[in-house]
C-alpha cells in the first residue's frame, strides 16, 4: 500500500510539474529552477569539526511515536493529518528551520529557505543543513522543486497558503504557521513537534521560553524603572517597531514602554524626524540586521536633541547567532538581553551570557562565544 500511495505521489506531483511549466509558458514566465541536488539525508556533524561550535545539536530524545494518525490544527485553520510521524521535512521558512534544528530534527530535513548561508545559526549548529536543496522564499516559492523532494511534511508561512493548498492538492501534507506573536510562537514549537513525534523536546523548548519570561518579567517587577525605549527598525532608523509586532512583546517582558506603542499596526511604521524628537525616548535599540550603524544615528544634526543621543544610549541587538528580536526559537534571550539592557545592576550582561550560553548547549549542542553578545 505504501508503494502504491507513492506512485500515486509521483504521479500527481508529474501532473502538476507540467501543468505549473505550461501555465508559466503560456504567461511567458519562466517558473523558478528546482535545485539540481538530489534529496540529502543529512549526516550528524562528525567529532572533528567541533570547536567553538561544538558538535551538531543533540538528537530528540526518544519518544513512542504516536499510535494512528496525527491530526495537526495550523495557523490557518486547516486539520492536516499525517499518518506518522514525518520524516522527509521541508521547511520555507528560517524560523521553523531554526526551530527543527532545536527539536533535534535536522537528519529529517531534506530541503529548506533560500539564502541559508546568511543564517549564522546553520553554520553553527547544523552546517549540513547548507548542502540541502532550497524551496526559494515566501516571494518566489520554489512548489515543483518542493514535490520533487518527496517530503511526508511541508512547513510554510501562512502567506504561502495558495502553494500550501497546492501540495495538499498532491497528497503531500503542509501546515502553514504565522509565529508572529509569543503564543503563536510556542504553538509553531508545538505543532511541529508533535508532527515529527518529538512532542517532549517541544514541550522542553517551549517551558525554557516561559521560564525566561518568567525571569524577565520577575526582574523588572523587582526593579522598577519608567524607561521608554525606541526600536528603530531594519531599513532606516526612522522605521519603529509597533504595538502589535512581536518586537513590542520583548520590550514590555523587560519592564519598558515602547514609544510607538500608540501605533496600532503590525509592521514597521514609518515615522518622521519630529514624531522622534516628541518619543525622545530613554533608550534607542536598533534591529539586530539594520541596514545602517549606531554612528548614522548618532552623528545625524536633526537628533541631537534626543536624550538618548546627548547621553549616548544607542545600542544594537546582538546578531552573532540568531536575530534574537525577531519571532525566533531563541528569541527569549532577545527578552533576557533587552532586560539586561533596563536592569544592569540586577541582571548583568555577564549573568545573560551564562543564561544564552546554556540555551545554546542544552538546544543547539554548540557552545557559544559569549563575547560576541554586545551592547
Amino acid at each position: 500500500m505504501q508503494n502504491q500511495s507513492r506512485i500515486r505521489k509521483r504521479a500527481c506531483a508529474g501532473l502538476l510539474a507540467a501543468a505549473l511549466i505550461w501555465t508559466l509558458a503560456a504567461c511567458g514566465q519562466t517558473a523558478p529552477a528546482a535545485s539540481s541536488a538530489p534529496p540529502v539525508s543529512v549526516s550528524s556533524v562528525p567529532a572533528e569539526q567541533s570547536g567553538s561550535a561544538a558538535d551538531s545539536a543533540p538528537s530528540a530524545p526518544s519518544e513512542a511515536e504516536p499510535a494512528g494518525e496525527i491530526t495537526i490544527t495550523d495557523h490557518l485553520g486547516r486539520q492536516v493529518t499525517l499518518q506518522a510521524p514525518a520524516k522527509r521535512i521541508v521547511s520555507g521558512y528560517y524560523i521553523t528551520s531554526s526551530m527543527l534544528i532545536a527539536l533535534g530534527l535536522t537528519d529529517r530535513v531534506v530541503g529548506i529557505e533560500a539564502k541559508a548561508d546568511t543564517r549564522p545559526i546553520y553554520a553553527l549548529a547544523a552546517p549540513e543543513l547548507l548542502a540541502l536543496p532550497n524551496v526559494g522564499s515566501a516571494k518566489e516559492f520554489n512548489l515543483e522543486g518542493c514535490i520533487a523532494l518527496e517530503p511526508d511534511l511541508v512547513i510554510l508561512p501562512v502567506r504561502l497558503k495558495d502553494s500550501i493548498s497546492a501540495l495538499e492538492e498532491v497528497g503531500i501534507p503542509a501546515i502553514g504557521v504565522n509565529p508572529e506573536e509569543q503564543s503563536s510562537l510556542m504553538e509553531t514549537i508545538q505543532m511541529i513537534g508533535e508532527a515529527a513525534g518529538a512532542g517532549e523536546r517541544a514541550s522542553a523548548l517551549v517551558s525554557d521560553y516561559e521560564d525566561k519570561l518568567a525571569q524577565a518579567q520577575q526582574i523588572a517587577a523587582d526593579d522598577p524603572v519608567e524607561t521608554v525605549v525606541y526600536l528603530a527598525g531594519n531599513s532606516s532608523f526612522l522605521s519603529t517597531a509597533t504595538a502589535k509586532m512581536y518586537q513590542n512583546s520583548l520590550i514590555e517582558a523587560a519592564g519598558g514602554h515602547n514609544a510607538a506603542a500608540e501605533i496600532d499596526d503590525t509592521y514597521w511604521a514609518t515615522v518622521s524626524y519630529e514624531q522622534l524628537l516628541a518619543y525622545d525616548p530613554d533608550l534607542i535599540v536598533l534591529a539586530s540586521d539594520a541596514g545602517y550603524e549606531k554612528d548614522d544615528l548618532l552623528s545625524d544634526p536633526q537628533l541631537a536633541g534626543l536624550k538618548a543621543v546627548q547621553n549616548n544610549a544607542v545600542y544594537q541587538f546582538p546578531s552573532a547567532f540568531e536575530a534574537w528580536d525577531s519571532p525566533t526559537t531563541s528569541s527569549a534571550l532577545g527578552m533576557l538581553w533587552m532586560t539586561s539592557l533596563l536592569h544592569e545592576q540586577a541582571y548583568p550582561l555577564a549573568q545573560m551570557r551564562e543564561d544564552a550560553a546554556a540555551f545554546y548547549r542544552q538546544f543547539y549542542g554548540i557552545e557559544i562565544n559569549t563575547e560576541e553578545i554586545t551592547r
